[in-house]
C-alpha cells in the first residue's frame, strides 16, 4: 500500500513539473533516445513501483515501470518523493532477456 501512495506522489511531482534529471540520466536518455515526453508519459501511465532502494548510496530511490503512449516500456529510477524536487536518477528500456514482463529480474544464468 505504501508503494501506491509513493507512486501517486511521484506522479503528482512529475505532473507539477517538480522533477529534474541527474547528469547520468541526461546522458543515458540521449544515448538511449528517450525523450522527456516519453519519461513523463511512462510515469503518468505507471501502475507500479517494481523495486525499492531505501538504502541507495545517493538517497532513497525506487524503480518505476511505465509505458509510453506508443507502448514503449521504460524503467525510471527516481528519488523517493519526499524530496522537494523529484530526481530522475536513470532511465532505460528494459531488456526482455533480463526481465520477466519487464517487472521481475530473471535469475542470472550460470556458465
Amino acid at each position: 500500500m505504501l508503494s501506491m501512495v509513493m507512486l501517486r506522489e511521484i506522479k503528482d511531482k512529475v505532473k507539477a513539473g517538480q522533477y529534474e534529471y541527474s547528469k547520468h540520466a541526461v546522458d543515458q536518455s540521449i544515448i538511449r533516445r528517450i525523450s522527456d515526453e516519453e519519461v513523463v508519459q511512462a510515469i503518468s501511465a505507471s501502475n507500479e513501483i517494481i523495486e525499492d532502494y531505501p538504502d541507495d548510496k545517493y538517497g532513497p530511490s525506487c524503480l518505476v515501470l511505465g509505458f509510453t503512449r506508443k507502448g514503449r516500456p521504460l524503467h525510471i529510477q527516481c528519488s523517493h518523493p519526499s524530496r522537494p524536487i523529484l530526481k530522475i536518477v536513470t532511465v532505460y528500456e528494459p531488456d526482455g532477456e533480463l526481465w520477466i514482463d519487464f517487472k521481475v529480474r530473471r535469475p542470472k544464468q550460470e556458465g
